[in-house]
């Protein structure tokens, strides 16, 4: 063996083995089923694209769908009882002729079969001679026999030996072709038997005169020389098709009257009952709209006008409730802002003699100085909590009014975080910012937007429990988003949303004089809305949070999206996709067989398998989310798996189909 070969190895470069060229083939034909589906997707769509109006129409108007429902059953129903009558006319017209032709032939035949018994046949003469007299006997028969139906029947007289009609005297009155007007079974039948054979047929003339249906009576005899033949009377049925054709059109023309009519009253009755319906939800979208004034007209005492006096009634209590809520509402704001206004002024009072306790604490015993301190401190939380609740007014008010300006959201962070710097040293906490290399410009109002931030951040160092919080900037397409993460004791299922409300904590029994006022995020949800943008949490139990603030680049501008995705990509779940995604590529790399390391070139590791579409919400019910968010059309998505696209720095907007995390 020669220890030079060159033969190739399944390892060696450029050589395709079975195990490559396998996934190949089943990719192809995965491609072609995506492209097929595809495909059928937008024919579906080109052939449903016309239907909409008319589908929408449907759906939408009930008087549509009820008159169109009577017209078909209507319609049913005349088809079925046409169908009946005139099966039954047909039943009747044919029972009427087939028992009088029956009466005819049988006088016929019974005429032919003594006419035949008393005409002497002429001895001694050749065969040509008898078929002669034979032919001429038929003849006069056939005439004889015709002459009595003015065209209400014909006689056909053929020969029972041989199709030869011509030859053996076949004879037919009324020029009736007796070679296609008799059908072959009947004259094989004819010739079987002894009695009388009839069967419906059509009768064919040798004129040119357009064929007819009828009825064919038909019964083997003997002539007068003794030879048997076959004797036909063929019975036009032109009187009962026309008979039944003009029933047929009476029934139609009627039914159509009918179905008409039907549809008609149908809508008129319709129409009494859908028009007060109508009526009452136009008046209903006012009601919602704020027209509280708004009430149905009421004509007479059926159920329908019991139904408008219910629904003014239900109007007129609902418009009290509702000016009773409004005017306590506006009590409750009063009150909340004269009461922090008159507070002000004791308090400014009591602050001034607080201040100069706490300046000559050191004079006083340890206990007096503590209370000193104390009190201090509880004026400053005081105070804050006035400050509050004057906001909050101010934002039940629609008082708030928004100072836009073009501003740096990393200045406006940098100030946060200088502010923060002092808690978070005596936290323990240190305080990382990431993406603040590139500017990060938006049209907000700089005083609201640093509330908010210090807010996020002061918080996030509170419930940090000394480990580092991260401040994320990020800027795409019309959005700019800031996000603060924390590693602390997280959020448990279901906080994400309550975390907004006012005075909510996430522990009952922690002591309000830790944590704020408890209306610091509530302020910034109502200053995110106002911007017209959204404020978000994530969180999970014992793996930290997550508040994510997103504005638009321009005033007025409806979002989108984020450029920030609200859960980090450091999650719990989010570790455990990787982890995953890691043993799977692990498990790939070493199903491939052992190579010498020489030979063996280096392999490509696969991409990563996209994450499991997730659970989808509408932005437009998440706290912060705004009046103004642009909510995703249904096509959108359309073979996009989950619809979602998350990035960080990267430029592209994470789609708010949903909330992950919560």
């Amino acid at each position: 063996m020669s220890t030079g070969s060159t033969a190739p190895r399944p390892g060696d470069p450029g050589v395709r083995t079975g195990r490559t060229a396998g996934p190949g083939r089943g990719g192809s034909r995965f491609g072609r089923l995506l492209r097929s589906r595809a495909v059928l997707r937008l024919f579906a769509r080109w052939v449903r694209r016309p239907l909409l109006p008319a589908v929408r129409l449907w759906r939408r108007n009930i008087q549509l769908r009820i008159v169109a429902g009577t017209l078909l059953m209507s319609l049913g129903v005349v088809l079925l009882l046409g169908i009946v009558v005139i099966g039954q006319v047909r039943n009747g017209l044919l029972d009427a002729k087939e028992r009088a032709a029956q009466s005819q032939a049988a006088g016929g035949f019974s005429a032919a079969q003594d006419r035949a018994a008393t005409t002497p046949s002429a001895p001694g003469q050749q065969d040509g001679g008898r078929a002669g007299a034979s032919v001429n006997w038929r003849s006069t028969l056939v005439e004889q026999l015709a002459s009595g139906g003015q065209s209400a029947f014909n006689v056909v007289a053929l020969s029972l030996d041989t199709g030869d009609t011509a030859s053996r005297g076949a004879r037919a009155s009324g020029e009736v072709d007796p070679t296609t007007s008799i059908p072959a079974d009947l004259r094989h039948s004819v010739a079987q038997g002894t009695g009388t054979i009839q069967k419906f047929t059509r009768i064919h003339y040798t004129s040119g005169k357009a064929s007819e249906a009828g009825l064919v009576i038909g019964k083997r005899l003997n002539d007068a020389d003794g030879d048997q033949y076959e004797l036909y009377y063929l019975f036009p049925l032109t009187q009962e098709e026309d008979s039944l054709t003009l029933v047929k059109g009476t029934l139609a023309t009627a039914g159509l009257f009918v179905v008409v009519l039907l549809g008609a009253i149908a809508w008129l009755m319709v129409r009494q009952v859908v028009t007060p319906v109508r009526m009452a939800a136009g008046i209903a979208e006012r009601l919602s709209a704020g027209r509280l004034q708004e009430r149905m007209k009421v004509t007479g005492e059926d159920d329908i006008a019991r139904l408008g006096e219910a629904f003014n009634k239900m109007a007129s209590n609902l418009q009290l409730k509702i000016q009773q809520l409004e005017e306590l509402s506006r009590m409750q704001r009063r009150f909340v802002s004269d009461v922090s206004h008159e507070l002000r002024t004791p308090l400014t009072t009591v602050r001034m003699a607080a201040d100069v306790i706490h300046e000559a604490r050191a004079d006083f015993d340890p206990i007096t100085a503590r209370s000193a301190e104390l009190l201090g401190d509880q004026l400053d939380r005081f105070e804050s909590l006035l400050s509050d609740l004057l906001e909050i007014s101010r934002f039940d008010a629609g008082a708030a009014a928004l100072e836009a300006e073009p501003i740096d959201l990393r200045q406006v962070v940098r100030r946060v975080i200088g502010g923060a710097e002092p808690l978070a040293e005596r936290k323990g906490t240190r305080i990382v910012v990431l993406g603040d290399q590139q500017p990060v410009v938006a049209e907000a109002d700089a005083r609201r937007v640093e509330r908010v931030l210090r807010n996020l951040v002061v918080n996030a160092v509170e419930h940090g429990e000394g480990r580092d919080v991260v401040v994320k900037l990020a800027a795409a397409g019309g959005a700019v988003a800031v996000a603060v993460r924390d590693y602390g004791v997280g959020l448990k299922p279901g906080e994400a949303t309550r975390v907004f409300n006012r005075f909510w904590r996430a522990d009952p029994a922690r002591a309000r004089t830790t944590g704020g006022t408890g209306l610091g995020l509530s302020i910034a949800v109502e200053d995110a809305r106002l911007h017209g943008g959204w404020l978000q949490a994530w969180g999970e139990a014992g793996g930290g949070s997550q508040f994510r603030l997103t504005l638009p680049r321009t005033a007025d501008e409806p979002l989108r999206g984020s450029p920030i995705p609200l859960e980090p990509e450091d999650s719990r779940r989010n570790r455990e996709q990787a982890a995953a995604g890691r043993e799977r590529e692990s498990g790939r790399l070493t199903s491939v067989p052992s190579q010498p390391a020489g030979d063996r070139p280096a392999l490509a590791v696969p991409p990563r398998l996209p994450a499991p579409p997730r659970a989808t919400v509408d932005p437009t019910a998440l706290p912060g989310s705004g009046a103004r968010v642009v909510a995703r059309s249904a096509t959108d998505g359309e073979g996009t798996g989950a619809g979602t696209t998350t990035a960080g720095g990267n430029g592209h907007l994470e789609r708010e189909d949903g909330t992950r995390g919560r």
